[in-house]
C-alpha cells in the first residue's frame, strides 16, 4: 500500500510545479488519438529536440492515418530519416492501415483494441488512452519510472518483473481522478528536467520534503536520512 502521507503531496506538489514548468511541446496542443500516437512513437529512444522537426514534416506529409496507410515504403523512409530505429514507421503504417481496415479509421480507445495493434506496448496504450481519450491510464517511461522508484524508494532495476509491477501499480495509484493527462506529463517533464539520470537537481526539488531519496544531511528525512542521490 502507498501511504498518503507520500501520495497526497506528490500529487499536489507535481501539479503545482507543472502548472509553472510545464514544457511548451506541439502534441500537446491536441487531442487528435493519430497525432499523439506518431508523437509516442517517434519519441521512443529519441530526444524530445530531434523530434521537433520532423514531427511537424512527418504530419505534413501525413496529416492522416488513410494518408499514412498509403504511404510508400521509401518514401516513409526518407520522410522519417535521420531518427533511426527504421522499422518505427513501417509498424506505425501498419498500425494505420489496420485501423482502416478494421476501424474506420479510428483508433481504438480501449487497452485491449490499441495492444492487439504490432508496435504498441502497454505504455503507448496508456499514453494514447490519457492523452487523447482522456481516460485514466498510466504510463511509464524511462522518466517516470526513475522518479516513482526514486520518490517511493523502489529498489532493483525498472526492468525487473517484481519491481517492473510495482512501479506500474504506483503510476496507476498516482493519478488523481480524472487528472491522468496532467500527472502524467507532469512526471515526464519533473523526470526530463529535475528529477534526472545524472546530477538530479535535488536543492530545488518540488518533492524533496517526502521524497524518500532524498540526501537530507540532518536526519530529518520522512525516509533514510543521509542516502546517496544516485542509486
Amino acid at each position: 500500500m502507498t501511504s498518503a502521507a507520500l501520495l497526497r503531496p506528490f500529487r499536489r506538489r507535481l501539479l503545482a510545479w507543472y502548472r509553472r514548468h510545464q514544457r511548451r511541446l506541439p502534441w500537446r496542443e491536441t487531442h487528435d488519438p493519430y497525432r499523439i500516437l506518431v508523437s509516442e512513437i517517434m519519441l521512443q529512444q529519441t530526444q524530445v529536440d530531434r523530434v521537433l522537426p520532423k514531427y511537424r514534416e512527418f504530419l505534413r506529409r501525413y496529416p492522416t492515418l488513410r494518408a499514412l496507410a498509403k504511404a510508400r515504403t521509401a518514401e516513409l523512409r526518407k520522410v522519417w530519416y535521420p531518427l533511426g530505429y527504421n522499422v518505427r514507421p513501417l509498424r506505425l503504417r501498419a498500425i494505420a492501415q489496420r485501423t482502416v481496415r478494421e476501424h474506420g479509421g479510428r483508433l481504438p480507445d480501449s487497452y485491449d483494441g490499441l495492444l492487439a495493434m504490432d508496435g504498441i506496448g502497454r505504455y503507448t496504450a496508456g499514453a494514447v488512452l490519457s492523452f487523447a481519450f482522456g481516460q485514466d491510464a498510466p504510463i511509464l517511461d524511462t522518466n517516470v519510472a526513475r522518479l516513482l522508484s526514486r520518490y517511493f524508494d523502489v529498489r532493483g532495476s525498472p526492468g525487473q518483473g517484481a519491481v517492473k509491477q510495482r512501479l506500474w501499480q504506483l503510476a496507476e495509484t498516482v493519478i488523481p481522478r480524472g487528472r491522468a493527462y496532467d500527472i502524467n506529463q507532469a512526471m515526464m517533464d519533473f523526470g526530463a528536467l529535475v528529477c534526472t539520470a545524472r546530477r538530479p537537481r535535488c536543492g530545488i526539488c518540488a518533492l524533496r520534503r517526502t521524497c524518500r531519496s532524498f540526501p537530507w544531511d540532518d536526519g530529518q528525512t520522512p525516509g533514510r536520512p543521509g542516502r546517496r542521490r544516485n542509486r
